[in-house]
């Protein structure tokens, strides 16, 4: 269920010196603002790979206009291309999503990074992640807040991802095979829920699992969609449509939404 999202926003341009000093403080083996330890990736070819991440947030992400520290440096952190294909892993930073088999794809990193922007976690939050393909999108948001639960449709995928996160050291993420649709009740509610596919309308399954002052980033739509923040309050929901995106259909109980 991952993605092939095309940002329709705008680009800014910006200083990205900033980064030097968010790469200085995030060194394999420290332990993240979650309090977890920071995973460390296995040595052989880290360092050619740590130009390519530090360049992809610089030139792709940061210039972008995503400025959150937090999200920065978890994109600093995570070696994307452990989580493609071994013969993909040379374009793991390009500005593009890449596929992982099963016709899917990992999402093309700046979307990763706003929606992990949007959704605002933090340190000791709970976050359900829809739709983990690869399990890179997991991986980022494992860096930031306490516990993650990701749940993926398709079984070849989720198994994969659950060893692939294991293997490096994210033991705060929690993977299993389901629709995700109807979310994750029994580890509800959630601070935050970021789903990868687009349904039609916003499921209320995910809405109602959903803390006060939690957030909900989902794409929305058919052909023409939209990336949708919707936060629920005290007195209701807040919907904030943020930019035009195109991702792969949420498949399921989803599919039941569209038309025939």
């Amino acid at each position: 269920m991952k993605t092939q999202a095309i940002p329709l926003a705008l680009l800014v341009l910006s200083s990205a010196g900033a980064l030097f000093g968010l790469l200085d403080s995030c060194g394999e083996g420290k332990t993240g603002s979650s309090g977890n330890p920071t995973p460390t990736p296995p040595l052989n070819g880290e360092d050619r790979f740590a130009t390519s991440r530090l360049r992809m947030v610089e030139r792709q992400i940061q210039a972008r206009g995503v400025r959150d520290s937090l999200v920065l440096n978890a994109m600093l952190k995570v070696p994307r291309h452990l989580f493609v294909p071994e013969s993909m892993a040379s374009r793991a930073y390009e500005d593009g999503p890449l596929p992982i088999g099963n016709n899917q794809t990992i999402s093309q990193p700046y979307i990763v990074a706003l929606m992990t922007e949007l959704l605002r976690p933090r340190a000791g939050q709970r976050i359900l992640d829809v739709g983990t393909g690869s399990g890179y999108q997991a991986a980022v948001l494992a860096e930031i807040a306490g516990e993650v639960y990701s749940i993926e449709i398709i079984e070849e995928l989720a198994r994969e991802a659950e060893k692939r996160l294991a293997s490096l050291g994210y033991t705060n993420v929690k993977v299993r095979a389901g629709d995700g649709y109807r979310g994750w009740p029994e580890a509800a509610p959630f601070d935050g829920i970021l789903v990868a596919a687009a349904p039609m309308h916003v499921p209320q399954p995910l809405i109602d699992q959903l803390k006060i002052g939690g957030r909900l980033v989902i794409p929305v739509g058919s052909l023409e969609q939209d990336l949708v923040m919707i936060t629920r309050t005290e007195a209701g929901i807040v919907r904030e449509n943020i930019t035009g995106v195109r991702f792969v259909p949420m498949t399921g109980e989803a599919e039941e939404e569209r038309p025939h």
